[in-house]
């Protein structure tokens, strides 16, 4: 069985919406879009490529998979290390509304999605991969079928904003597999899910 992975840039207060550009998502009046760029250098690159370079299939929400159709089939290099995956392998669209997706190799999740994402990571041998899909991640983080989180957190602070962690997470253990520095004050850590929180208490007996 393969494992589910996020992959996530986020901020320091823990904002993932609209990393890529000032229109990529305004929803809810946001306007800090674009915030990673400033901060993108090699390592980050390596980091993404290396992400990528594990996939089988890709997971995605409605609006994530729409805002993916809308660039990556432009993108036509086949050398490209991120376009090539995209492009090529399975997309499953989790959406309420969607009934078809038009994009290469892509269908639409059917009936709960619970259920479905659970029967997909049996169905691949090595990651199903989630990038973005802020509203979907609360669902699977909920639900337990996150096994493992790529996140890059950014040193800048924005206040507003769609979060990883929403209130309504569960409480849940994680184990840092490895982490490393860009040159740009960006850290690139990987996270594996282990169980429950264990507690104690520093108080004087």
């Amino acid at each position: 069985m393969g494992k589910l992975t996020v992959t996530t840039f986020v901020t320091l207060d823990g904002v993932m919406q609209g990393p890529g550009g000032p229109d990529e998502d305004r929803r809810d009046g946001f306007t800090h879009g674009g915030w990673v760029v400033p901060y993108f250098d090699d390592a980050l690159g390596a980091f993404v490529v290396d992400v990528f370079s594990r996939v089988d299939a890709f997971l995605l929400g409605r609006f994530t998979y729409d805002t993916f159709a809308a660039h990556w089939p432009r993108v036509t290099d086949p050398n490209d290390p991120i376009a090539a995956k995209l492009n090529a392998l399975p997309k499953h669209v989790a959406s309420r509304s969607m009934r078809e997706a038009s994009w290469n190799a892509s269908s639409v999740i059917q009936g709960d999605v619970v259920e479905a994402v659970a029967a997909l990571k049996k169905q691949y041998a090595r990651e199903l991969q989630v990038h973005g899909s802020a509203g979907l991640l609360q669902t699977l983080l909920r639900s337990d079928l996150v096994d493992e989180l790529n996140v890059m957190q950014f040193p800048i602070v924005l206040g507003t904003g769609k979060r990883l962690f929403e209130p309504s997470v569960a409480p849940s253990a994680l184990s840092l597999a490895r982490s490393s520095t860009s040159t740009t004050g960006v850290v690139m850590s990987v996270y594996r899910r282990v169980g429950k929180p264990s507690y104690g208490s520093f108080a004087l007996e």
